[in-house]
């Protein structure tokens, strides 16, 4: 595809700060790549330019187009980083960073990334400390907090005198300050700290930014309208040496504000940086005409954005709205349209996709899909990273590189099983608090220099009848040394082999074609494996457990790779964002579920305006950008709460993308009361 004026003045732009407003379908990977490519032929060195966006898919597709555009620059896969461009996740970019000079914070240069297991272990146990039961605050609702309050900037001190207004807030900031001390303890750090203790790194010894900065010439970040603050900030402190900044991205499509993403950023950053260029990608390629005027016609409601207006060549059907008597009709006559749809044309069922606001809103088109034998997904259901035996094989490669993390060596203490019960891993961690030492140390220390109670707790280990403690230690210091002397996949299976995994599925489960499974998850592990190793020049085992930790908390990542399978695909409209459909279907356009009735009571009657749901208009409008040829709207004219039909309103969105804002009923929607025509 050849650039358009716009692409191309982009493209061409090649020094000071640019903003390229990209907007739905216009082609904005495709213009960022050909401008990298555009700058390394101008002469500046490839390592010299920097780019960075929210998922690793997104830096890894980045990163194969570059190659493609300068073919005779692309260096062999194993060649070292020199020759080409830097493309790189937010995290990872950290990671880098901290593993570089953490040590000034007085971490360690190999401290461990816990994953969303690993911090609900810390938050049990540190609520286990403090003594406050489920019922007043669970882990995961703790965990929570912890991250929209690092994502908004707040340390624990700061939530102590300002924030903490609630009791369950004041209750949450003892235990934050206590969750941090205790990854602190183990040398670990979670996801969000990755962008605060970067952040942290930079304001406290300046001449680290200055290193840093002067890594790069050239600085691009993709996505810009989701940045947060700690984001921004660190971008800025890089960019500002050199002021070869380019943002792209569009403020129409920030939609995870609840993240701590700040669309502030994109609006302002003609302020912030007075000498920006700004272009507009306003040449819609993905969706008809018609799908299109509706999108524009919807997205102006927001009166705080850049202005731009989509245009598209493609001619087709205007976008239908379906009116159904109650939820299940809903799901029933979406699923025969499809299923009409797929008989007439003969398209694929991935051709077709059902976008919802809420997770409680597919159980319908689920059923009904699986009455009329039509094969689905529903995207974002458990993570890879979450299956057990994924998290089992990375904890056992997590204490193989650092013995001291207890999060992982619990888990594996016992598995497959040693003969080592809850009592005795009670009694370890009870002895490794009094001796201030790791549970590994605990495990590991002479006879002479154990306390009682570590003592008594090695003595039931080490007569058990399934292995013993000194067994289990000499396994993992014989594969630690191998594994940090060559990390290699026949190590790596090697070692699987050596701690009896495959025994240990074949114990857990009785049929064979869910063994087969499970040890599939196992296999794909090394698979992992060897695509990381093919990829590196030197590969090391902490390397992969950091791109593994990385891409278990990919952020915005819309699950790709579910959407490639022949199924009709059921997904939240978050996670629809980047991904584009034949035919869509939209559910649920009714007050309260889009707009969700969170955002329309975000503020006092007094005080709620149209901004109170920009965020939602925005979503609406990826959905709606999401369809290339059809569009669908749908409502239910009531649904079941609580087990009783209740009637709902139709959603102001309805009214907007039609043009239909002078109907009274408009209004009515606005005020949460039904149209007239059905009262």
């Amino acid at each position: 595809m050849s650039l358009n004026t716009a692409q191309k003045a982009a493209v061409e732009t090649l020094s000071g700060p640019l903003l390229v407003l990209a907007g739905a379908g216009t082609g904005k990977t495709h213009t960022v790549t050909h401008r990298i490519a555009r700058l390394i032929r101008s002469g500046i060195q490839p390592n010299r330019i920097l780019a960075v966006t929210f998922t690793n898919k997104a830096a890894k597709e980045m990163q194969q187009r570059i190659a493609k555009l300068l073919p005779s620059q692309s260096p062999p896969r194993k060649q070292g980083k020199q020759n080409r461009p830097e493309t790189s996740t937010f995290h990872s970019l950290c990671v880098r960073i901290l593993r570089r000079r953490i040590t000034l914070l007085g971490y360690p240069a190999q401290f461990a990334i816990y994953d969303r297991g690993d911090q609900e272990s810390i938050a049990r146990q540190v609520l286990r400390e403090i003594k406050v039961s489920d019922a007043a605050l669970k882990p995961a609702e703790l965990l929570t907090r912890i991250s929209d309050w690092k994502n908004k900037g707040y340390s624990p001190e700061i939530l102590a005198n300002e924030v903490a207004n609630t009791a369950k807030d004041h209750l949450a900031s003892i235990a934050y300050q206590r969750y941090q001390n205790a990854l602190r303890t183990v040398g670990a750090v979670d996801f969000d700290d990755l962008l605060l203790l970067t952040e942290e790194l930079f304001r406290k010894f300046p001449e680290v930014l200055q290193e840093e900065s002067a890594r790069f010439d050239h600085l691009l970040i993709d996505e810009y309208q989701d940045t947060n603050m700690s984001q921004y900030r660190i971008v800025r402190g890089l960019a500002l040496p050199h002021r070869n900044i380019c943002a792209v991205g569009d403020d129409d499509q920030a939609i995870y504000g609840w993240r701590g993403a700040d669309v502030r950023h994109i609006l302002n950053f003609p302020k912030d940086w007075t000498d920006a260029k700004v272009i507009r990608l306003e040449e819609n390629y993905r969706s008809t005409k018609q799908i299109i005027d509706w999108a524009n016609r919807l997205i102006v409601f927001n009166q705080h954005r850049h202005g731009k207006k989509l245009v598209s060549p493609i001619q087709g059907d205007p976008p239908t709205i379906l009116q159904c008597p109650d939820g299940e009709n809903e799901a029933k006559l979406i699923v025969a349209k499809i299923k009409e749809r797929i008989a007439t044309t003969g398209q694929p069922y991935r051709n077709f996709a059902i976008l919802f606001r809420t997770n409680d809103q597919p159980r319908a088109f689920e059923m009904e899909l699986r009455s009329q034998k039509i094969p689905y997904v529903l995207v974002g259901s458990q993570s890879f990273f979450d299956r057990k035996e994924v998290r089992d094989i990375l904890a056992y490669l997590k204490v193989l590189h650092r013995p001291k993390d207890d999060v992982s060596l619990l888990r594996i203490l016992n598995t497959p099983p040693r003969g080592i019960g809850q009592t005795t891993v009670k009694q370890l961690t009870e002895s490794a608090i009094a001796e201030k030492r790791s549970i590994w140390e605990s495990l590991a220390a002479p006879p002479t220099e154990r306390s009682d109670v570590s003592r008594l707790a090695l003595q039931g280990v080490e007569n058990a009848p399934q292995g013993d403690a000194a067994n289990f230690r000499s396994l993992i210091e014989t594969q630690r040394q191998t594994l940090h002397r060559e990390f290699s996949v026949q190590h790596l299976k090697d070692f699987i082999s050596a701690i009896q995994y495959e025994r240990e599925i074949n114990r857990q489960y009785t049929e064979e074609q869910e063994r087969g499974e499970r040890w599939d998850l196992v296999g794909e592990v090394v698979n992992a494996a060897a695509e990381y190793i093919e990829g590196v020049e030197r590969p090391t085992l902490g390397e992969f457990l950091d791109q593994t930790s990385l891409a278990g908390n990919d952020f915005g990542s819309s699950g790709k790779n579910e959407t490639t399978q022949n199924a009709v695909v059921l997904m939240t409209l978050h996670a629809a964002k980047g991904l584009e459909f034949p035919e869509v279907y939209m559910v649920g356009m009714e007050e309260g579920t889009l707009p969700h009735h969170r955002s329309v009571l975000a503020a006092p009657p007094a005080e709620r305006s149209e901004n109170a749901v920009d965020e939602e208009r925005r979503l609406c409008y990826v959905g709606v950008t999401r369809a290339k040829r059809r569009l669908t709207l749908a409502l239910a004219l009531q649904r079941m709460k609580w087990g009783k039909p209740r009637p709902t309103v139709p959603s102001r969105f309805l009214y907007e993308l039609t043009g239909q804002t002078d109907n009274p009923n408009y209004w009515r929607a606005i005020a949460g009361q039904p149209p007239e025509a059905v009262r």
